[in-house]
């Protein structure tokens, strides 16, 4: 049987120690990818020879840690974790030199991602069983959610992994090898999914996923957000003045993180929620749309709506979903006109305006915009296969 790698992201409960150790490790990562970024800038503009991560692993180590002992702090920290920050600002270099991503910008604390990461070096490490994992230089860390980590009891081996922090809670995010249930030969006819702003997703079958942006729980939630954020500001106003202190502003932003982290995950929920439904349906493929998602984001009216929506990231888990059922994801170009196309005789309306929700022909055939573009892509004949 094929063997994959399937991510589990799951929270943890870890010591005060732990904790302690991991925000160390986070810090140490970040200041080193930012220390390659400036190192590399000034072997630059000082006509040098750009430096591969590999080169400055080796010159850190070798080097320039033997010269300034003031910064032996960061070998006291996982290795593993340092060389691995260290290769993806090395990535985000290579991606900008191919004209992929704007030039790496520096990691700033308490706004970027960083994470850190952990990997299986011996027989002993990244054992997993129900309640609890063992992670290299910390131990075992209790999980919050029992059950979920396949065990290593079970026969399943964890290869790698990552330890993340959002608003004061831990997550590991582990890399399992699990073996392949691949489900082929699907019987079911294939759907096109439209995505769009008005609603989140709208299936070929006559299904429709509201947009959850919109939605009475979700509104209470923003306000209460921009509550929060108004009061965040006055706080740092009256730092000014003398008038607040930085732990009541640092309580503060707690708060706010927290609330971005909650919305957050109501929107991941349902993404996740919405995919596996469409899934279940076991079509022969799904086809969807190559949306523009940065030039969408230029639009300081829209940029706001299209962010919420989370284009990419429900690419990435319909893509994952479908290999993992065996299901073909077709894209579409974005060029395509599956909008202006008329289902009925094929008719393409090119002065067809976004306002306009229903689409009329002159055969006669009149249908919703978004559900009219979603049967022409369940219909396209030029795609690409994800």
């Amino acid at each position: 049987m094929r063997i994959l790698l399937k991510s589990f992201k799951t929270e943890i409960n870890p010591t005060l120690e732990q904790k302690a150790k991991i925000n160390k490790t986070i810090g140490t990562c970040r200041y080193v990818y930012n220390f390659y970024l400036a190192h590399n800038k000034e072997l630059h503009d000082n006509g040098q020879k750009f430096m591969s991560g590999k080169s400055f692993s080796v010159w850190l180590n070798n080097e320039y840690l033997s010269y300034n002992p003031d910064y032996k702090w960061i070998k006291e920290v996982s290795s593993k974790s340092v060389k691995k920050s260290i290769e993806d600002g090395y990535t985000a270099f290579t991606r900008f030199f191919k004209g992929q991503s704007k030039f790496p910008n520096f990691k700033k604390k308490g706004k970027s991602d960083v994470k850190m990461y952990f990997v299986k070096n011996n027989p002993k490490d990244c054992f997993c069983e129900r309640h609890r994992i063992n992670i290299p230089t910390l131990g075992w860390v209790r999980l919050k959610e029992k059950g979920y980590i396949p065990t290593t009891k079970d026969g399943y081996v964890i290869k790698s992994g990552t330890i993340s922090v959002k608003a004061s809670r831990y997550y590991v995010s582990a890399l399992v090898e699990v073996p392949d249930t691949k489900i082929s030969n699907n019987s079911n006819e294939g759907i096109g999914i439209d995505l769009g702003l008005k609603d989140l997703a709208i299936v070929s079958n006559g299904k429709t996923y509201k947009n959850i942006n919109k939605s009475a729980r979700f509104k209470k939630l923003e306000k209460q957000l921009r509550r929060e954020q108004r009061c965040l500001s006055r706080k740092y106003e009256n730092l000014k003045k003398g008038e607040s202190t930085q732990r009541n502003i640092q309580k503060q932003k707690l708060k706010v993180q927290k609330l971005h982290h909650r919305i957050d995950n109501i929107r991941t929920d349902y993404i996740n929620k919405t995919i596996a439904e469409i899934v279940k349906t076991k079509p022969s493929y799904i086809t969807i749309e190559d949306l523009n998602v940065s030039g969408m984001m230029k639009n300081r009216h829209l940029s706001k709506a299209v962010a919420s929506q989370k284009f990419y990231e429900f690419r990435t888990k319909l893509k994952a979903k479908c290999d993992e059922n065996g299901i073909e994801l077709r894209i579409v170009d974005r060029w395509y006109p599956s909008s202006k196309i008329c289902h009925c005789c094929g008719a393409i309306k090119k002065n067809l305006k976004l306002s306009d929700r229903l689409y009329r022909c002159a055969c006669g055939y009149i249908e919703d915009r978004d559900f009219n573009a979603s049967l022409n892509l369940r219909d396209a004949v030029t795609y690409e296969v994800a």
